[in-house]
């Protein structure tokens, strides 16, 4: 029985063609906040547009998330203008080099989300959907990559500290009843 799940862990064709989508969404989240980082970013106007969005006959923007906006995010743009370049570049950063790739692509999707929830569609559907593959693929995605190596030093390290003590199972021997 073919397991479309099983084939994204664990299939080399499958590793391969990860890798390329890794690296085209690496890539786009890397430069993207590069742009932002070097070149000045403030989320404060994006915030209220994405707030204005939230009114009228057919709001983009639900009313829970319009509320979180208010009163979180606009309040604390300046927390904004500093985590969404850092983030988008180091989660970039992560699916380039191949490094912590499910947690990468994890910390996109969440970025995505935001800024679907914001009323921004751009990307953002088609980058959540390539990411969700790399999410279900798990290591697979990362294999080619420092994963390859990351992964099963850091396996090491949490296993070293563990004392396995092998036990014997007790055979108790049964009486026969005539």
């Amino acid at each position: 029985m073919f397991s479309f799940n099983q084939w994204l862990r664990e299939n080399k064709v499958a590793m391969w063609i990860l890798t390329v989508i890794r690296v085209y969404i690496g890539y786009d989240w890397m430069t993207h906040g590069w742009s932002k980082l070097t070149g000045g970013f403030q989320a404060g106007g994006f915030l209220a547009g994405a707030l204005e969005k939230a009114t009228g006959d057919h709001p983009a923007v639900q009313a829970w998330w319009a509320t979180f906006l208010e009163k979180f995010a606009i309040p604390n743009a300046g927390l904004f203008d500093f985590i969404i370049p850092l983030g988008e570049f180091l989660v970039g950063l992560g699916l380039l080099l191949g490094c912590f790739t499910t947690f990468a692509a994890l910390m996109a999707m969440v970025m995505n989300f935001a800024f679907l929830f914001s009323g921004t569609v751009s990307t953002n559907a088609q980058l959540v959907l390539m990411e969700i593959f790399i999410v279900v693929a798990g290591a697979n995605a990362g294999k080619i990559g420092l994963d390859h190596w990351v992964l099963p030093y850091l396996r090491g390290l949490f296993n070293r500290n563990k004392t396995v003590t092998p036990t014997t199972p007790t055979i108790t021997p049964t009486k026969k009843t005539a």
